[in-house]
């Protein structure tokens, strides 16, 4: 089982560059990167929050499990 990070396929949808999101959400590019290569071991609710709002999506948008 495993949790698919599909930000970059919402980043392209808005065309917002790492940059500019890392920036908005107040998180370093690096830690963006790692959550949006998948890499990361958890996310705080807190940035998933304001990566939706500022996104404008919802959790399930960026977040997929797959058995």
């Amino acid at each position: 089982m495993s949790i698919i990070v599909n930000l970059d396929v919402m980043m392209a949808r808005r065309k917002m560059s790492l940059n500019e999101l890392s920036e908005r959400v107040g998180i370093t590019k690096s830690n963006l990167s790692i959550l949006k290569t998948g890499k990361a071991k958890a996310i705080r609710f807190e940035t998933l929050e304001a990566i939706c709002e500022i996104l404008d999506c919802q959790p399930g948008d960026i977040l997929e499990y797959q058995s």
